[in-house]
């Protein structure tokens, strides 16, 4: 007799980038992820979602209880999705304005964030974005996000070898399968934040 085998729950990935350059190295790690996602990381599905249409937080363009188009759309896909993964870049030690706006749209009643699992990776000067994703994760106990501890990631962009390609595209395979365990504990995490 013949066994059938289940496959399990399909994890939906958000991602969201706090750079607006095409090149961006951050943005160029989330296009890294969604390939290593597809090729070995299983029942997990990565959405890049592009937050430079949102206009700058100002809760005058809420009218009777509605949100503009395009603060309405991205809020519905965060909702959708199981979890969240962050690029985050780093501008003055802190995270940067668009990320920043998109955090402050979804949470707006009723927060769209609140009980999601997350993640940050980073890529910057010698520190990697990690003072940004320190306060990244100070947003996140407000809105209820429930980020992974291990395994940290970020980058040093100008550290020995070169991790990055002209056009922004993650080429160091050290660093690929970093990114990699990050995937799979972001993987684990989501399917023990949502139980049996």
């Amino acid at each position: 007799m013949e066994s059938t085998v289940v496959a399990g729950p399909v994890i939906k990935v958000a991602a969201i980038c706090g750079s607006l350059r095409k090149a961006s190295l951050n943005r160029g790690l989330l296009r890294s992820a969604i390939e290593i996602c597809e090729e070995s990381v299983k029942g997990m599905q990565i959405e890049l979602i592009d937050v430079s249409s949102l206009p700058m937080i100002n809760t005058d363009l809420e009218v009777d209880g509605r949100f503009p188009p395009a603060v309405e759309a991205f809020r519905q896909k965060v909702l959708a999705a199981d979890s969240i993964l962050f690029a985050s870049p780093e501008y003055n030690y802190s995270v940067t304005p668009p990320l920043k706006n998109a955090m402050d749209w979804a949470s707006r009643p009723p927060n769209v964030w609140a009980d999601k699992a997350a993640a940050i990776v980073s890529s910057g000067g010698p520190f990697g974005g990690r003072r940004a994703q320190y306060h990244l994760r100070q947003i996140g106990v407000f809105v209820d996000l429930h980020f992974i501890n291990k395994p940290e990631f970020s980058v040093n962009r100008f550290e020995p070898p070169t991790k990055f390609d002209s056009e922004g595209n993650l080429v160091d395979p050290e660093t690929k399968e970093k990114l990699k365990q990050v995937l799979q504990a972001l993987h684990r995490f989501t399917l023990r934040l949502q139980g049996p």
